[in-house]
């Protein structure tokens, strides 16, 4: 497989060592100091590109690479709320694309814990729900995209809570995410139900960026000869 890396910083490398040892191929890597070379004819022999970058560009590499017919693995956060927009965008141009806040094998069976948990407490109104995230300083957006990836499944489950806030709040409809940057921490996150009784707790944490980077080239393996867009469970059949 030939793939192009959109991103190269600490996850991107990370990505090359990992794919370069199943025995694929990087045809291309693009920084901020090759930006130029982020055309159509560079990316002709790529299979499929990883686009990991930050918020404020994320959405248009995705955009720019479904238009030029690449098929995109995108694991940027803080940009999905133009996420339906590239859904569009790849349908439009029969595309094929993965989205997902985290490519971790561990954090997506997580959210399937995640989810029924919330499911199992939904009845529970004696049970205060909680989330917490620590991520390395150099992380730019809070909460992460895993923690809002994890609130809106609660709030998709537990109807009492209407919108999730990332800081302490007063009102009881507020599902609250605190964010902590500390280093050095690849990601620790925290769901935790309590009452005067008892609390339940569940947490998954990342011990190094290797699980993020090996779900990404898992998900780009994936993606090789489909159409269409999809998710992690798809991938790990869950």
């Amino acid at each position: 497989m030939k793939i192009a890396l959109i991103g190269y910083g600490k996850m991107g490398k990370a990505i090359e060592q990992i794919a370069l040892k199943k025995g694929h191929e990087i045809v291309l890597a693009i920084h901020r100091e090759n930006i130029d070379e982020f055309t159509k004819e560079k990316l002709a022999n790529a299979d499929v590109a990883i686009e990991f970058t930050n918020p404020h560009s994320a959405f248009e590499n995705i955009k720019r690479l479904l238009e030029y017919g690449v098929p995109v693995v995108s694991g940027s956060t803080g940009w999905t709320d133009q996420l339906s927009d590239a859904k569009r965008i790849c349908s439009e141009n029969n595309g094929s694309f993965i989205y997902a806040s985290n490519f971790s094998v561990g954090v997506n069976i997580f959210f399937e814990l995640n989810k029924k948990l919330a499911e199992l407490m939904a009845p529970h109104e004696e049970y205060e729900v909680l989330l917490e995230e620590i991520h390395h300083t150099q992380k730019k957006d809070a909460p992460s995209g895993t923690a809002i990836t994890l609130a809106e499944q609660v709030l998709e489950k537990i109807k009492r809570k209407k919108q999730w806030v990332n800081e302490l709040s007063d009102h009881p409809e507020d599902l609250e995410i605190i964010s902590q940057r500390i280093d050095p921490a690849p990601g620790t996150h925290h769901v935790k139900y309590a009452s005067t009784i008892d609390t339940i707790e569940i947490t998954h944490t990342a011990h190094s960026r290797t699980g993020f980077a090996s779900g990404a080239v898992i998900a780009a393996e994936f993606l090789m000869g489909k159409k269409g867009i999809f998710e992690m469970k798809n991938v790990l059949g869950l």
